[in-house]
């Protein structure tokens, strides 16, 4: 299963960079050393940022983002929809963790020269909470609310440890990887308080 698991993240990395991912030369902008010669302004070495990002690199850390995103979108609503404090507790905690993963993954855009716009936006991709999935979680509420949150964040948070997992052992940068690895290590806690939450939920 572990196996299986590494290779279902692996195929969707090398599918995001291959289709869904835009083209290299439309995601990124010029080197700073090309822009400078463009210019005609004096170059100057680029910022320290370990490796180029390579196409796993780039294709995980624009899909984190917005997996994170839109998981932060659906714990928002937990203060008002959710009918259980354990629930709406772990939603804090997770909220804030996931919020905390954002800032870096924003800045690990940064250097990498990535827009930080969401590439999947509208796809159906595994693991992200989608527009219907919010809209469907604010026409409910109490217990039935905790269970499709309960639901949407277990699905979350394997999908996004199955592709962190998948870059640890494909990409190149080494920030990427740590991040990646982080990310690995949260998803086993998290995962590992949702079976008490699921059967507090109703």
């Amino acid at each position: 299963m572990k196996n299986a698991a590494r290779g279902t993240a692996a195929l969707l990395l090398l599918l995001l960079a291959a289709g869904c991912a835009a083209p290299a030369d439309e995601r990124r902008p010029p080197a700073p050393a090309a822009a400078s010669r463009a210019s005609g302004a004096p170059t100057s070495a680029p910022p320290a940022s370990g490796a180029p990002a390579d196409p796993t690199d780039a294709a995980w850390v624009q899909l984190m983002t917005p997996m994170n995103e839109q998981a932060v979108a659906l714990l928002s609503l937990a203060p008002a929809r959710s009918g259980d404090a354990g629930v709406r507790s772990w939603a804090a905690g997770l909220l804030a963790s996931q919020n905390g993963e954002l800032a870096r993954l924003r800045t690990l855009l940064a250097r990498m020269g990535l827009p930080d716009t969401n590439i999947h936006e509208g796809h159906d991709m595994p693991g992200m909470v989608t527009a219907d999935d919010l809209a469907r979680a604010r026409t409910v509420e109490g217990a039935a609310f905790d269970r499709f949150l309960v639901e949407q964040m277990k699905d979350h948070l394997t999908q996004s440890a199955q592709v962190s997992r998948s870059e640890t052992g494909s990409g190149t940068r080494q920030d990427a990887k740590r991040l990646a690895a982080e990310l690995v290590k949260a998803r086993r806690t998290e995962l590992a308080a949702l079976p008490a939450l699921a059967a507090g939920s109703g």
